[in-house]
């Protein structure tokens, strides 16, 4: 009987089934274990391996079985998965992604970790796109954290139709390969409220990538500040994001395991 040992993890409630081993037909068994229904129940599949490059390599898998170059909430996980299950002593680590080496320094508390501050590279913002959808032209600025973004601000995050225009816009062609869609609302200089589309997921309780995204867009934009630490609010929770004058990036936020659990491969 050949058994898949999996550990299912979440940043803020984005969750995902995280494997130790070289991925083994991804695509399949990240659309059929992600199911909430028929399968564990998940917004993808992690795998984590070792590396040539780092200390570890992860590859993300999303629920439609689609490959993501990036992470940050699962980065901050795997990060946990590593530590506490002994695969490593360090509480800094580099993780090889498909979007490069991103690095996170562990959150320590009575022998486990419990966040990351992560390194999320630099953030590329493009100059703002207008889209026609269903005969409305909307405004949305592109955001490159080494996954795309489009990122709309908001008066009101209540009235925001995430369910009718998230999918439109992750499938429009201004953006070939896809797109993640974030609904923005400021809330104030240092805080914004967040709701995202993930590209490949749906909706989710929170994407830290995205979360990123709409920091650069906003300091771009004069919104928030540069240099200091701005909270993004999320369905899920909160993330700490701090955005410098050359657009590089750091997240912090939580990692917590949810169980263990094993299924077996037909």
């Amino acid at each position: 009987m050949n058994m898949l040992h999996f550990t299912k993890m979440h940043g803020l409630g984005n969750d995902y089934l995280y494997v130790y081993g070289e991925p083994q037909n991804p695509q399949a068994l990240s659309q059929k274990l992600s199911d909430r229904h028929f399968g564990a129940g998940a917004d993808g599949m992690i795998w984590i391996s070792p590396s040539k490059a780092a200390d570890f390599k992860m590859r993300i898998f999303n629920a439609d079985g689609s490959e993501a170059n990036m992470c940050g909430n699962g980065i901050r996980c795997v990060g946990k998965y590593v530590y506490d299950k002994g695969l490593t002593s360090k509480t800094r680590l580099t993780i090889e992604t498909l979007a490069g080496p991103r690095t996170l320094a562990l959150q320590i508390e009575n022998g486990k970790a419990v966040g990351a501050a992560v390194d999320m590279g630099t953030a590329q913002v493009g100059d703002a796109v207008s889209l026609s959808l269903d005969g409305t032209l909307i405004t949305c600025t592109p955001v490159d954290m080494g996954n795309p973004h489009a990122v709309l601000f908001v008066e009101d995050m209540a009235a925001a139709p995430l369910s009718a225009l998230g999918p439109q816009i992750e499938r429009h062609p201004a953006f070939p390969g896809g797109v993640n869609v974030e609904f923005v609302q400021v809330v104030g200089p240092g805080r914004l409220r967040m709701r995202v589309w993930e590209r490949g997921s749906g909706i989710t309780l929170a994407c830290g990538t995205g979360a990123c995204a709409c920091v650069a867009a906003a300091a771009a934009m004069g919104y928030c500040p540069k240099g200091r630490p701005v909270l993004v609010e999320l369905d899920g929770g909160t993330l700490q994001i701090e955005i410098d004058e050359k657009g590089a990036v750091v997240m912090t936020g939580p990692a917590v395991t949810v169980y263990e659990g094993e299924v077996e491969l037909c």
